[in-house]
């Protein structure tokens, strides 16, 4: 079950998209340095299908993307809510960051218009500077 923090509408996480990034709690990366420390814990509120569809109407006329920003612990339920944003949110694209440094065989990558990969380094937080798959 993936539980997440927060959200915040951002512009920055995948190229030329206004995004809805969905903080997942959980991270078992536990990268060096990490600016997000608070997400290490499994808390918050969980994210279904219905959390997730709510979280999108609620900012329906300004995102273009869906971003899920972790959920490392459970990729499978990751995939499972992109391809529900496929299905269900036309027009909407999907991206996931994910920590870790390869994706996911539990990942369709169908599922998804971007990936980014790799861990936090300092002084490397940027997505020009980071792995950002367009599939």
């Amino acid at each position: 079950m993936l539980r997440y923090i927060n959200t915040d509408i951002v512009f920055q996480e995948f190229p030329d998209e206004v995004t809805l990034a969905i903080n997942i709690s959980g991270c078992p990366c536990r990268c060096p340095g990490c600016h997000s420390q608070f997400l290490w814990a499994n808390r918050g509120d969980e994210l279904t299908a219905e959390a997730l569809s709510a979280l999108i109407h609620g900012a329906k006329d300004t995102i273009t993307c869906v971003g899920f920003m972790g959920g490392d612990g459970d990729p499978a339920a990751v995939d499972l809510l992109a391809k529900y944003v496929q299905e269900r949110h036309d027009g909407l694209k999907v991206g996931w960051y994910t920590g870790r440094t390869a994706i996911s065989p539990l990942i369709n990558q169908q599922h998804f218009d971007y990936i980014k990969v790799g861990p936090y380094q300092i002084g490397r937080a940027s997505c020009r500077e980071r792995v950002c798959l367009y599939v």
